[in-house]
């Protein structure tokens, strides 16, 4: 395959290729399977990166650190491109944390599908940019404008880059769909297994698991002692939980191409998609708590249809039992959305389905043997308890994501967005406390306008547009850090203060090993205090301009990267990517006189 692939790219030259950008360890290049496009015929592009020796990118689930390779495409009139399709990736492992990606030649594959009335004769440039994240023991965000230009023709011609598009082929499909512990088919089949018995959980909750018992005797009566027509009824109804779960599943992967084509590239390095998730999970988690109901205007309007004694009545009570459960489904259903908008259609379908069917089991089960409800639980007060303790999760979700956020942000945004969570919590509350059944009709709908208007008030208040600058972060009981500026450098230099600063970002793994190695040494925290060591963090999580200059007049492009200023020297020592605490508390010794 090897060899392949390397005569291949003798031909890259002559062939329909892109601006090859040059990057710090990366170079990126766009090439095609086809040098003559057609009206109408889709065709493959690939993302050539060329990653130096030791160095790797980054798939579309990176592991503990590191961000994924996107494309944000710029196509002429009534072109579309479709999302990344990814082969497996590696395993990588820096200072204890695994991350999954690309070393060596990396190939990322897009389909493009020309307009129906594309002229022929001409030529089309197909434009892009993309991004990554480049680590070796450092990491270098990257980032490269390429273009592609094609002729038109009125049928397709090859490349010389065929041979070489079919190799890349074989190994996207050899590996399955990609899976969160590095796309192989293995770590996806445990994600489909854990998506069927979140399905099945969403049977216990209070909403849902009363009504199992009742619904198969009601099987039972429609189609008498007919065993065939029970497990019939059964049947119909899976397939109405399913067909319920492929429309959310659909409107989900709906927005996700909705906000590719918005340029969502690092997801997680966009404050707003960040914040976006933190109120889902939180009011997910709400929800279980407790707090509102969701879900009851809906139930009744499909409820005349799924009590009809037929088989579209049946139907309709899949439908009607996945509409009753979602409300219920915020453990399983907030990492699906996260899913949907995270991994292609066909995986995210799948993972869907896996819920759907998960749901529908037991009624399925106990369809075809009825005798088996007499093994159930009595409902009681322990589902209640049970949903309630499933909102504790989610409160964790958040609190991390809010932890992503206070890193993309300025402290007067991350204190707003704090503010935010609270006027959604009371909108929330607000619609939950006088909306619900036997309220009147004038207090259900005072509340329910009142509950979105503080719900858009919030969001409109505090949804991030940029990233800004870093809020400045204690890291440790001892240690005060502040925030890094040239100013701030030679202002404490001036008073005679040793100065550490560390060069730092919340996407590299490295970076987070030094940070628990070092500062998390009392030794170090003892030191630091003893000598009054001003700490200075640069942040380079999100793009800085001011940190990227600083760290190239070093000869620096990567981070991470400390320096440490001491009296009486006029340079700083420069200390290595890889930190222990002695490497730190020998720099910090008096210079020898």
């Amino acid at each position: 395959m090897k060899s392949k692939i390397a005569a291949a790219l003798f031909f890259l030259a002559l062939t329909a290729c892109a601006l090859p950008a040059q990057n710090p360890h990366v170079q990126a290049g766009l090439i095609s399977e086809l040098e003559t496009i057609a009206p109408g015929r889709p065709f493959d592009v690939a993302l050539h990166l060329k990653i130096d020796e030791h160095w790797h990118t980054y798939g579309r689930d990176p592991g503990d650190a590191g961000l994924p390779t996107s494309i944000i495409w710029d196509l002429p009139p009534g072109f579309r491109a479709g999302e990344i399709r990814w082969s497996a990736p590696k395993r990588f492992v820096t200072g204890g944390l695994t991350s999954f990606g690309y070393e060596g030649d990396a190939y990322h594959l897009v389909t493009i599908t020309p307009p129906d009335n594309l002229q022929p004769g001409g030529t089309v440039k197909l434009q892009a940019k993309a991004q990554w994240i480049a680590c070796a023991d450092v990491c270098v965000p990257g980032e490269a404008a390429l273009s592609l230009d094609l002729a038109t023709g009125t049928t397709p011609q090859p490349s010389a880059n065929q041979a070489l598009f079919e190799q890349i082929r074989k190994t996207i499909s050899d590996n399955g769909p990609p899976s969160k512990a590095g796309f192989s088919r293995a770590g996806f089949i445990w994600s489909m297994v854990l998506a069927f018995l979140g399905g099945m959980i969403l049977n216990l909750m209070p909403c849902v698991f009363p009504v199992l018992g009742i619904k198969i005797l009601g099987f039972v009566n429609q189609a008498g002692e007919d065993k065939r027509k029970i497990a019939l009824h059964g049947l119909i109804f899976t397939s109405g939980v399913l067909l319920s779960f492929w429309v959310l599943a659909g409107i989900l992967i709906a927005l996700r191409a909705g906000g590719q084509q918005l340029g969502w590239g690092f997801q997680l390095q966009s404050p707003g998609f960040v914040y976006f998730l933190v109120v889902i999970v939180f009011l997910f988690a709400l929800n279980l708590s407790g707090i509102f109901e969701i879900g009851a205007s809906l139930i009744g309007a499909g409820a005349s249809l799924a009590s009809q004694r037929t088989w579209i009545g049946t139907f309709f009570s899949g439908v009607l039992a996945t509409v009753v459960a979602t409300p219920c489904a915020a453990p399983f259903l907030a990492p699906a959305l996260g899913a949907a908008l995270a991994l292609s259609p066909a995986p995210s379908l799948l993972l869907f389905t896996c819920i759907g069917l998960g749901l529908s089991t037991p009624y399925l089960l106990l369809s075809i043997n009825p005798g088996l409800l007499r093994i159930l639980p009595r409902p009681g007060a322990w589902m209640e308890s049970f949903r309630q303790f499933m909102a504790f999760p989610l409160y964790a979700t958040a609190a991390f994501l809010l932890w992503v956020l206070d890193g993309q942000v300025s402290e007067a945004v991350f204190l707003r967005i704090l503010i935010s969570i609270s006027v959604l919590g009371l909108a929330v509350w607000i619609y939950g406390r006088w909306s619900g059944p036997g309220r009147p009709a004038g207090a259900r709908r005072a509340s329910t306008a009142a509950g979105l208007l503080l719900l858009a008030g919030g969001l409109w208040f505090s949804w991030p547009t940029s990233a800004g600058q870093p809020a400045s972060n204690p890291e440790a009981p001892s240690i005060q850090w502040l925030e890094w500026s040239p100013e701030a450098v030679e202002k404490f230099r001036a008073l005679g203060k040793p100065v550490y600063i560390d060069f730092t970002a919340r996407w590299c793994a490295t970076c987070q090993t030094n940070k628990a190695l070092v500062f998390g040494s009392s030794e170090v925290l003892k030191k630091f205090h003893e000598l009054g060591v001003v700490a200075l963090r640069a942040d380079w999580t999100s793009r800085n301009p001011a940190i990227t200059r600083e760290l190239a007049r070093w000869g620096r492009s990567a981070v991470p990267f400390d320096l440490l200023y001491l009296p009486g020297r006029d340079e700083p020592i420069q200390l290595p990517e890889l930190l222990t605490p002695g490497i730190v508390l020998d720099a910090l010794q008096p210079p020898v006189k």
